[in-house]
C-alpha cells in the first residue's frame, strides 16, 4: 500500500488498497489502517442483502475493501472521532459507495441502542489493542484513540453482541495473546467458535488471530489452518497473502 500524497490536505495522505479498487485518504500522523484492516475485510463473507457493521470504522480502512469485496451487502461503520468520522464519509463519496455504505458518529462504550438502529446480520471489529495506558508508551496522540480502549475490551465485545442479531455472526482481529479474553467475554451469548492465527512467518509464534462467533451459536469450537504473512527470504509477502491484499481472494471460514 503505497501512499500518494493527497493535495486537498497535507495532513491526509491517498492509499489504494486491494490493487488499486480502492482509494482511502488517511491521516499522515494518526492510525493508519494496514494489514489488520486488510485481513479483517477479507474475513467478511457477508450475503447478499445482508447489512453489515463495524465497529471503530476509522477512516474507513476495512469498511470500504469489506464493501468493494461484497457489492451485495450494505455497510454501516460507526466511528467516535468527529474528524475520522467525516474523513471517513468522503471516502465513501470517493468511491462511490454511498448508496450501500454510511457513516455514523458513536462510542461503543455507549448503549448500542443509542443509534437507532435494528441489530445487524454481521459485526466486524479491530478493537484497540490496550486496555492500560501503563503498559506502553503511546507513539503519538492521534493514535491514542486506536490503541487504547475506553472501558477495556469488554466494552468492545458487548457492544458487538448488541448490535448483531440472534444467528448473526461477530468477527475480530486482534492480538494472539487476547484469545483467551475473547472467549471468555464472547461466550456467554455467542458460541460456535472460529478461529485462524495470523503469523508473520511460518516458523513464528501468532501474533494476530481472526476470530469469527456465531451469536447463540453452539457449535464446536474450531481451530482452523493458520495464515503465514511473510516469506524468510524473497517476497515481500507468501502468495496467499499477496492474493488477500490485492483482493484476488478472500480470507474464508472453511
Amino acid at each position: 500500500m503505497e501512499p500518494v500524497s493527497d493535495l486537498t490536505d497535507p495532513a491526509n495522505s491517498e492509499d489504494r488498497l486491494l490493487g488499486g479498487r480502492v482509494l482511502l485518504r488517511q491521516g499522515v500522523r494518526g492510525y493508519r489502517a494496514g494489514m489488520d484492516a486488510a485481513l479483517l475485510a477479507a474475513a467478511c463473507d457477508a450475503a447478499d442483502g445482508a447489512r453489515v457493521l463495524e465497529a471503530g470504522c476509522g477512516a474507513g480502512g476495512a469498511l470500504l475493501a469489506a464493501a468493494s469485496r461484497r457489492p451485495g451487502a450494505g455497510f454501516v461503520g460507526v466511528e467516535r472521532d468527529p474528524a475520522a468520522a467525516a474523513l471517513a464519509r468522503r471516502n465513501v463519496e470517493a468511491n462511490g459507495l454511498q448508496a450501500r455504505v454510511e457513516i455514523l458518529e458513536g462510542d461503543v462504550a455507549l448503549p448500542f441502542k443509542q443509534l437507532g438502529l435494528a441489530p445487524f446480520d454481521a459485526v466486524m471489529a479491530n478493537p484497540p489493542f490496550f486496555d492500560d495506558p501503563g503498559v506502553l508508551r503511546a507513539p503519538a496522540p492521534e493514535k491514542t484513540g486506536a490503541w487504547m480502549a475506553d472501558g477495556g475490551l469488554a466494552a468492545w465485545t458487548g457492544f458487538l453482541l448488541k448490535a448483531v442479531r440472534e444467528g448473526g455472526s461477530i468477527t475480530l482481529i486482534h492480538r494472539a495473546d487476547r484469545l483467551a479474553d475473547i472467549l471468555t467475554l464472547l461466550a456467554p451469548k455467542a458460541g460456535s467458535f472460529l478461529i485462524r492465527p495470523i503469523h508473520s512467518h511460518v516458523d513464528a509464534p501468532a501474533k494476530r488471530v481472526l476470530v469469527r462467533a456465531l451469536k447463540t451459536g453452539k457449535a464446536p469450537l474450531q481451530l482452523l489452518p493458520a495464515l503465514i504473512l511473510h516469506p524468510r527470504e524473497g517476497a515481500k509477502h507468501t502468495d496467499e497473502a499477496e492474493a488477500i491484499l490485492r483482493g484476488e481472494a478472500a480470507l474464508g471460514w472453511s
